[in-house]
């Protein structure tokens, strides 16, 4: 399989990334192992009539998952099965329940809950998934070598689409918090710590949306659908990353040294 090529960490290496993105990505897409899931997805899923059956066939769950980022939860079966098959129109549906909106995402876009209409029965379905699969498959195997890069391209792909979506300023902050790739993205642009997610939730929205307006002048994250505004937040949270990387062992000249030179 076609494997990313990275030639630097940090904001050097984010360059060169986004410079050479559509290559690199039409390689890596017509990688023989990425080609056989997503043939065999846009083959399959349409006969799927039900939770039961998408997940019995792991190949098309595979790519299921993998378009949410949910790929880590491929052994779960009966929890995905449950969630699929409640839906999200009930406002105790599983995926509601969670935080994490990108369950929610999954069950809403295949519709296999009660009353539901069946996102396989649209003409662009299986096209629209295949596209995310790929996109985060990409993400997935540029993190292999370097997580902060996988990181910076899912909010790239991701925080427009939720900047996007109708509901409040505060709505919009919870679906980034709940999200654990964009929330770290976030977190660590803003300068907050790790254990920041301890505190109590509607404290942690009064931080981000102050931090926020602080770094970047933006309190409502539809503002980061703007392009100028979104590469401020990567690069960023690029340069942050890059910092911490280096330790505490590193002294200022020498951290200001290498930031300069890359």
């Amino acid at each position: 399989m076609f494997q990313p090529v990275l030639v630097s960490n940090g904001l050097a290496g984010w360059q060169f990334l986004q410079s050479t993105y559509d290559r690199q990505t039409a390689a890596f897409n017509d990688s023989a192992a990425i080609k056989r899931d997503t043939e065999y997805f846009a083959e399959k899923i349409g006969s799927v009539e039900t939770a039961e059956e998408l997940v019995s066939d792991r190949r098309l769950l595979t790519v299921a998952l993998g378009a949410f980022g949910l790929q880590d939860d491929i052994n779960n079966t009966f929890f995905i099965q449950k969630m699929l098959e409640e839906g999200t129109t009930a406002s105790d549906a599983l995926a509601n329940r969670f935080t994490d909106t990108r369950y929610r995402d999954l069950s809403e876009a295949f519709g296999l809950g009660p009353g539901e209409f069946r996102g396989a029965r649209l003409s662009d379905f299986a096209d629209g998934i295949v596209q995310k699969y790929q996109a985060a498959s990409f993400e997935i195997a540029t993190g292999a070598q370097d997580e902060s890069m996988r990181l910076a391209l899912y909010a790239e792909r991701i925080v427009p689409d939720i900047t996007s979506t109708d509901g409040s300023v505060n709505q919009k902050w919870f679906s980034i918090m709940g999200q654990p790739p964009l929330r770290e993205v976030f977190e660590t642009a803003l300068g907050l710590p790790s254990q920041f997610g301890q505190v109590d939730i509607d404290q942690q929205l009064d931080v981000f949306k102050e931090r926020a307006e602080r770094t970047f002048g933006v309190s409502d994250p539809a503002e980061f659908a703007d392009p100028e505004k979104l590469d401020q937040l990567i690069t960023t949270y690029l340069a942050r990353s890059q910092l911490e990387t280096f330790g505490a062992g590193a002294s200022g000249a020498s951290i200001a040294l290498t930031l300069l030179s890359s």
